[in-house]
Order: structure tokens, then sequence, then C-alpha cells
């Protein structure tokens, strides 16, 4: 059996969790964001280790991926994504956050909450990366290359040419006067 809650936050709500990885940020201004990233992946591992709960495991996983995101050299995520997923893995491994982390069951409740927050507002970047690591698979394996020799810039030559292929055919079809 499972059980579904829904959690309606006000803008009120969703400003205060704004000022919340403000305020973590500040507190890690000191580390530099490769810092940020190895703590994080710190406190993901103890925290894969004692969660029991799909919903938090499934929120560990969406954090993985913008640490994907961060670290992968062909992406080359721009400064001020980089900027916004920093600030929720800052959220993240701040000890002084709302629920403290040891608190049993619980503790891990606001930092999946702040995932999911973060996740939902970076969503366009995080469907662009899925589709570039897809690609990168792919292209990698139909050419024969090492998938980490192909990168942000190839991925967009690639879009590029298959939007003017599919102009070209929909101008073709619709029997434009000028070929």
């Amino acid at each position: 059996m499972s059980l579904r809650i829904t959690l309606e936050f006000s803008d009120k709500d969703l400003e205060y969790f704004k000022r919340l990885t403000d305020e973590a940020m500040k507190t890690t201004q000191g580390q530099s964001p490769d810092q940020i990233i190895k703590n994080a992946k710190k406190l993901l591992g103890k925290m894969s280790e004692a969660v029991g709960s799909d919903y938090i495991q499934g929120r560990i996983n969406q954090l993985k991926v913008l640490i994907d995101m961060l670290e992968d050299k062909g992406w080359g995520m721009k400064e001020v994504g980089r900027g916004r997923v920093l600030a929720a893995l800052a959220y993240f491994i701040n000890p002084e956050d709302i629920i403290p982390d040891d608190v049993p069951v619980l503790g891990y409740l606001d930092d999946a909450i702040m995932i999911e927050l973060m996740t939902r507002e970076l969503k366009p970047e995080i469907e662009a990366y899925a589709d570039f690591v897809t690609y990168r698979a792919s292209e990698a394996k139909r050419r024969g290359l090492d998938p980490t020799s192909l990168d942000r810039a190839d991925f967009l030559e690639a879009r590029e040419h298959a939007l003017l292929a599919r102009m070209r055919r929909r101008r073709r079809a619709g029997g434009s006067l000028f070929r």
C-alpha cells in the first residue's frame, strides 16, 4: 500500500526556501565549487545508505543528475545554471537546515523537498542535458568514438542540421516557389 501526500507551497513558502538557499550559499562561500560537489557526494553516499524512503531515494537520484551536469566537461554547463545548481547543493550539504539530518526518518525530508523544488526550476536544463547524454551515447556508438570526445558544440551542430533538414523537407512537401 502506498500513501500519497500533496504539499502545496505558497509564494511566501517558496520565498522562504529561496532565502534558505541563499543563506546556505553564503555559508559555503569560502568553498570552491569542487569542494561543494565533493561534500555533496559524500553526503549523498551517507544518505543513500541511511534512507529507506522511495521518495527521498528518488530525490537522491535527481541530485546525482545535477552533480553529473556540473561535472560533465562535454556538457559545459553555463555559469547561471551552475550557480543555481551549486546553491541547491549548498543547501543540501548545510548541516543547519530546517530538519537536522540526524533526525531518524525525517532528517532528509527538507533536503528532498529542496531538491524537488530545484529540479523543477531546472527542468529545461535537465531535459536538455538528458537529450545531450542520449545524443552523445548514440553518436559515439555510430561513429565508433569514445563518448567523452563529443561535446555540447557537436550536439548543437547536430540539432542545427536536423532543424535545417526538417525545414527543407517541409518546404519541398509544401511546394515552395523558392527552392
